[in-house]
């Protein structure tokens, strides 16, 4: 893991050389120039150099399967996202301290997919600006500075946010205001309600904080616990966490980076699923299908005392050809019944993903919530999380030009997230696949 920083599924450097030599060529390069923190995916990195719909091409022509990556949810190059983006950069692109309209309809058309309640929205360039401003307005609020997360989590890289990251690893140490709790498992609450045993152990991280003098401020969890192993179910059992954050005087986050956008096929958010209504709601990602753009959806009482005594500039956040991209990318969703087709592709694809598990005994728990699946890798005779047989299942599907990657505190949890325009015929691809590829790493 050293040579991967605690990335999962992350290349091995001390490999390169046994790499075809142009790719070699390439990752000796990118060190190089880029230096060591940037890494590559897979044992055997790909180079791609051209997109479309659900598929990506290598420089020899080669179509990969794309199951793994929500940033262009609404599909790899769509056109009808990339002529947006063209005309508006032909014609403006500014910030946001001049009057336009533009950026007034998207945000009207975006606060409309919320929960009634959020009612103001700020734009950022990134998820990891998103959150950071959400700490900065949640600790301005509150006054308090302590912070709540799953033991897992991943929320961004600022420095403030990888504070709030437990999953970058320990040479990234949790700030001292921050507590840790384990994520909602169903698997391990021996029989107890799921909402009430995770409420319990957030109550008892914010005891925790108070009694060594940290003042509550808020608890933040991306409501599909992507990192943590992704853990959408039951829905609902976030509603008893909701009351005690309120109750201990601090703010609810919810990050909507991974779940947003139609991901999960029950909703257009993934809080709306849990039937909550948040303080503060992050989104980034998806929202430009690629172009950078994210932001703090909030309810406005909370933003009236902060947005008079803080003046808050981002110089591209909300720039104008990003907007067009954001409202291009709802078009899409809109029009092509995205949101529907989350919910029954995603059906199709756990069931189809579920059967094969029948059949394969170091497969355990199948999970998930439209277009984003979950698969446990297991030792069958003691049941502890596998996470060499998971990942040899990732790059046995890579070198079959199926990408996905995984996930979880193991690395054990295959993560399977395609973009959104997943079709059932794409799942027959890939379960094919994965089958071949589950045959063959249980055989060796």
């Amino acid at each position: 893991m050293s040579n991967t920083a605690y990335m999962v599924n992350g290349f091995d450097v001390s490999t390169v050389d046994a790499l075809d030599p142009h790719l070699q060529e390439i990752v000796k390069r990118r060190s190089r120039l880029l230096g060591p923190a940037y890494k590559l995916f897979y044992a055997n990195p790909v180079q791609f150099v051209r997109s479309e719909g659900v598929h990506l091409y290598d420089a020899q022509g080669n179509a990969y399967l794309d199951v793994y990556n929500n940033v262009p949810s609404v599909g790899h190059a769509h056109p009808h996202v990339t002529a947006a983006i063209t005309r508006q950069a032909q014609t403006l692109n500014t910030h946001t301290r001049y009057a336009a309209e533009p950026i007034l309809d998207y945000a009207e058309r975006l606060l409309a997919t919320h929960t009634e309640g959020l009612g103001n929205v700020m734009f950022t360039c990134t998820g990891s600006e998103a959150v950071d401003l959400a700490l900065r307005i949640t600790r301005f609020q509150t006054g308090g500075t302590g912070i709540v997360v799953t033991s897992n989590a991943y929320h961004g890289l600022t420095s403030a946010v990888a504070e709030i990251s437990p999953t970058m690893g320990p040479s990234v140490p949790l700030g001292p205001y921050v507590r840790t709790v384990p994520p909602p498992d169903p698997y391990r609450t021996d029989g107890r309600d799921v909402g009430a045993a995770f409420a319990e152990g957030v109550a008892a991280a914010i005891a925790d904080l108070e009694r060594h003098g940290i003042r509550f401020a808020g608890f933040i969890a991306d409501t599909l616990f992507s990192t943590d192993g992704i853990l959408p179910d039951p829905a609902g059992f976030l509603k008893p966490v909701v009351d005690i954050v309120h109750r201990a005087g601090g703010l609810y986050i919810a990050d909507e980076v991974q779940p947003g956008f139609a991901r999960t096929g029950d909703a257009m958010w993934g809080y709306q699923r849990h039937g909550i209504l948040p303080d503060l709601v992050v989104m980034g990602k998806p929202m430009g299908n690629g172009m950078p753009i994210a932001g703090v959806v909030a309810r406005p009482e909370i933003l009236a005392d902060f947005g008079t005594k803080i003046r808050y500039f981002n110089t591209f956040g909300g720039n104008s050809v990003s907007i067009a991209a954001a409202a291009a990318v709802l078009d899409v969703i809109e029009d092509e019944k995205l949101l529907d087709n989350s919910r029954t592709v995603g059906q199709y694809l756990r069931e189809g993903v579920g059967d094969l598990a029948k059949d394969h005994p170091r497969m355990g728990a199948v999970r998930g919530a439209g277009l984003y699946v979950a698969a446990d890798f297991i030792h069958p005779d003691t049941g502890a999380p596998d996470g060499d047989l998971a990942l040899a299942v990732v790059n046995g599907l890579r070198e079959r030009r199926v990408l996905i990657s995984a996930t979880g505190a193991q690395g054990s949890i295959l993560k399977i997230r395609p973009p959104l325009p997943f079709t059932r015929a794409h799942v027959d691809t890939f379960i094919e696949a994965l089958s071949d590829v589950l045959a063959t790493v249980e055989i060796a």
